[in-house]
């Protein structure tokens, strides 16, 4: 099959012919790839900042936001059928360790991460497990909802931890409303009972985030802490999402939040420097937030066939990968793009 390889750091990945995976464990499952998220991940993954954390294992295919078809099935696979629909959470667990146990596959002690362990699905095909997969229903296309695989559930992971405290008169601030972002307004808006502010650079992705249910929204244009104050009675959000993880918005955030309030990292990038004085005196809480576990892919899956939570993809042919990753680093894409072979 043909794979988009990364096989050096800080290089275009390569388009070349490898062989297709194989089933090698009973609960191992082939899916054909109709639609592979592009996410920044990809791109840190390129500039080598993954293999700090889990010694990226090169060359390898990237892609971790994956849906697709069941293509090929392990022997003790009973719950899906050649030609099923499937969505991919991006973590094939054990399912036997205390995490998967929990619950929170993606702590799991023996995890396999298709693209960024393993072989991802900027591929034809694709190698997962069958505790991996959720049925896609009512005619739901793969290229459609694949980017709900790791944006999707990274964004419902962050708001289920913040919603309890978003209570009616709390300000929740998010920052970033790129793919993760417009997301995680209309969760906050099922899940929260508080005010949304949404904070971006770009003026056409806050009007996207308006039109999703934030109540407010603010252009980073230099003048945002001031708009922020002004927003907030002078006092500060009491929850602010972080969906840049850059080291400017690590600083603004602790100089805008609420004492007592609580700060939600989810991108990353930058590192955060408080003093922990800062931290006691005005009671700080500080989170960060990992992609979702299985269960909570199932109900972003739910809430989305439902028509509650919407996803703002552009499909690329497959073809077009490194293109489309120069674009996303160049920042010129709005919510999430999809490659489709």
């Amino acid at each position: 099959m043909k794979a988009w390889r990364l096989k050096e750091f800080n290089q275009p990945l390569v388009h070349e012919e490898i062989e297709d995976p194989e089933i090698t464990a009973p609960t191992d499952v082939i899916i054909k790839i109709g639609g592979a998220g592009v996410c920044r991940t990809d791109l840190h993954l390129i500039e080598g900042i993954w293999d700090r954390a889990l010694e990226t294992p090169l060359p390898f295919t990237i892609g971790h936001e994956n849906a697709g078809w069941v293509h090929k099935a392990g022997s003790s696979v009973t719950m899906f059928e050649v030609g099923d629909p499937v969505i991919v959470h991006p973590v094939a667990s054990c399912g036997k360790c205390l995490s998967c146990r929990s619950g929170e596959d993606m702590h799991c002690d023996n995890l396999v991460f298709p693209g960024l362990t393993a072989d991802g699905g900027y591929a034809e095909y694709l190698k997962t497990s069958e505790r991996a997969l959720i049925k896609l229903e009512n005619g739901v296309e793969p290229k459609d909802v694949a980017p709900l695989a790791d944006a999707g559930i990274t964004a419902y992971r962050a708001v289920q931890k913040a919603a309890p405290f978003a209570r009616p008169g709390t300000k929740t601030l998010l920052i970033g409303m790129g793919g993760l972002g417009h997301i995680a307004v209309q969760l906050m808006k099922e899940f929260g009972a508080g005010d949304i502010i949404a904070l971006d650079t770009n003026e056409e992705r806050l009007n996207m985030a308006m039109e999703y249910g934030a109540d407010e929204k603010i252009l980073a244009d230099g003048n945002h802490l001031e708009a922020v104050r002004h927003l907030t009675e002078d006092i500060g959000p009491d929850i602010i999402i972080d969906f840049v993880g850059e080291d400017d918005t690590h600083k603004e955030s602790m100089e805008m939040l609420k004492k007592g309030g609580h700060y939600f990292v989810v991108g990353y990038g930058g590192a955060l420097h408080v003093p922990s004085l800062d931290v006691i005196n005005n009671e700080l809480n500080i989170i960060g937030s990992l992609v979702g576990n299985y269960t909570q892919l199932y109900e972003l899956m739910k809430l989305h066939a439902k028509g509650k939570v919407k996803l703002h993809s552009t499909s690329y042919p497959m073809s077009e990968a490194n293109e489309v990753l120069q674009m996303l680093e160049e920042g010129k894409i709005n919510g999430r793009t999809v490659l489709v072979p």
